[in-house]
């Protein structure tokens, strides 16, 4: 019986639906993991062989087989280390969200998955069907428990593996980001570790997919609770951990343990990662954006910069007759600081084509939103004819105050690929422009300091049409992400005329919100998969 296990915890950032890339990822990290660190096992994400989620991909059979086909080939080309990896299992006309271990030629034992979670982003039970049994298997002498994502967060699988006789617990995951994340996950870890008495070493999936970003931060505990090893945020690698046995069982030598960045730092690092591998995965040479003057275009343009660098991000700056000269002096000075390309371009020739041709079926009804949305979808119009002639994505730059109660115009300035900022407050905007300038300055300050505005009038502000965004973002975090009633808000003081004019808002523009681009996930419930509400509907609770 060996005293010692040393297990690579294989931190990857997978692609989708790319079977066989993933595949040609985990032999070559699992012959690193043996060769570079002496591993007798490499732990491996949630599914990692199809990417996660592979969501109606698991329907096609050809898909499927694809997976049986790679296994294989790992089982096959991979001697000296175990290997545990997630993948969806099929037999007899059940599918399960599954992980294998192989070593050596051999199959050591199969698990599926037993808690399928079922709301926010996830949807497991619509493909998979539970599993029931634990599996403890023998690695280089130790009894290995295996567990995937969600059985951590429910008691019973990690119980029943030591119950099984395992004197350590694997599990894989592929674990979403949002705010508090880390602190909830070291939660259910330790009381699983309380009812279990188990090391556990927990690997998770770095990355982003579609609206979704992993954050990776895989760790690895003792049975007391005590933190061993912690593998960095939106990190790619492999990070060993070694247990050696004592009095008590197998116990985590102390290792790398990496700086948790603090909750906007975090954040930040979520929009970036999520925006890049957006771009990258999805093969565009680079993106352009609008550039206005105003905080949330020129946030937009520093996120990209720092995800894609310099040289592959545009900006256009499209004037109007109400572009004022200190958006036009602002935008410059921010293209400036980024190193970006620039160009200006006037919308006015198209809206005037516009005004005049529908003047005659416009009569003498005074301008109204109609002419200022007009305006917006010129842009809209530029930015798409400059994506299609050069091949940049587009960046839509709104954030989720104005996506919440439709201060954006559909098809106009929500024109785009991929919106970095959907699920980002406009007052968490500011301070994260603020943070990130105190690393060097990329925002002029100008632009942080100036009352935001559409400029699609003369004099307007936001907060002609809105509550002050501080007050706008607080009642939106209560009533969008904790389902805080109407009724109750108001009890709690806040104003009853902001309160029903931001959920009547909410409420009447889930149209626009369901056209929306994608967007990085980072509080615990953003628009679009996680939060789906009937645009057709009767519930009126501002009433």
């Amino acid at each position: 019986m060996s005293e010692r296990l040393c297990v690579a915890m294989a931190q990857l950032d997978t692609r989708v639906g790319d079977v066989a890339g993933n595949t040609e990822q985990v032999i070559a990290t699992a012959l690193r993991a043996r060769d570079h660190h002496g591993a007798h096992v490499v732990v491996f994400p949630e599914l990692t062989l199809t990417g996660y989620p592979p969501e109606d991909l698991l329907f096609r059979p050809d898909f499927i087989h694809s997976i049986g086909e790679a296994l294989a080939r790992i089982r096959d080309e991979v001697s000296g280390v175990a290997v545990v990896v997630g993948f969806p299992h099929y037999e007899k006309q059940r599918l399960c969200n599954s992980a294998a271990v192989l070593q050596d030629g051999m199959v050591l034992g199969v698990y599926h998955k037993h808690h399928l979670p079922n709301g926010g982003v996830f949807d497991d039970k619509r493909y998979f069907q539970p599993g029931s049994t634990p599996l403890v298997v023998d690695i280089h002498g130790h009894a290995c428990g295996i567990t995937i994502c969600e059985d951590l967060w429910h008691p019973g699988p990690a119980r029943w593996a030591a119950d099984e006789g395992a004197e350590v617990l694997f599990n894989l995951n592929a674990s979403p980001y949002h705010q508090g994340k880390f602190e909830d996950r070291q939660a259910v870890i330790h009381a699983r570790q309380q009812e279990a008495g188990l090391p556990v070493i927990y690997v998770n999936l770095v990355g982003g997919q579609d609206e979704v970003v992993y954050d990776g931060v895989s760790v690895a505990y003792g049975g007391d609770g005590t933190l061993a090893a912690r593998a960095p945020a939106f990190t790619e690698g492999l990070w060993p951990v070694t247990l050696a046995r004592g009095a008590d069982g197998l116990v985590p030598e102390a290792g790398e343990i990496a700086e948790l960045p603090e909750e906007e730092d975090l954040i930040y690092r979520a929009l970036v990662r999520g925006l890049a591998d957006y771009v990258n995965k999805n093969g565009f040479p680079g993106v352009v954006l609008g550039l206005s003057g105003g905080i949330d275009s020129a946030f937009s343009a520093v996120v990209a910069v720092d995800a894609l660098g310099a040289e592959r991000v545009h900006a256009l700056m499209l004037t109007s007759r109400h572009t004022s000269q200190q958006s036009l002096d602002d935008a410059a000075e921010c293209a400036r600081l980024l190193g970006i390309g620039y160009d200006r371009l006037s919308v006015d020739g198209a809206y005037q084509a516009c005004l005049d041709e529908l003047a005659p079926a416009f009569g003498d009804r005074p301008m109204d939103t109609t002419e200022e949305n007009m305006q917006s979808r010129a842009r809209g119009l530029m930015l798409m004819a400059w994506s299609n002639k050069f091949g940049p994505m587009v960046l839509a730059t709104g954030n989720k105050s104005e996506y919440a109660v439709g201060y954006a115009t559909l098809y106009g300035d929500m024109c785009g690929g991929f919106a970095p900022l959907k699920d980002v407050y406009k007052t968490l905007v500011y301070r994260l422009a603020e943070r990130r300038n105190a690393r060097g300055r990329v925002v002029p300050q100008r632009v942080i300091d100036k009352a935001p505005t559409a400029e699609l009038r003369e004099d307007q502000k936001d907060e002609d049409s809105l509550p002050p965004y501080p007050v706008l973002d607080a009642i939106l975090h209560r009533y969008v992400d904790e389902d805080v009633s109407v009724n109750t808000l108001i009890r709690d003081g806040y104003d009853a005329g902001a309160v029903r004019q931001a959920v009547a808002l909410l409420h009447r523009n889930e149209y626009k919100r369901r056209q929306a681009a994608p967007g990085v996930k980072v509080t615990r419930k953003a628009f679009g998969r996680e939060r789906r509400y009937p645009i057709t509907s009767g519930y009126r609770p501002w009433l």
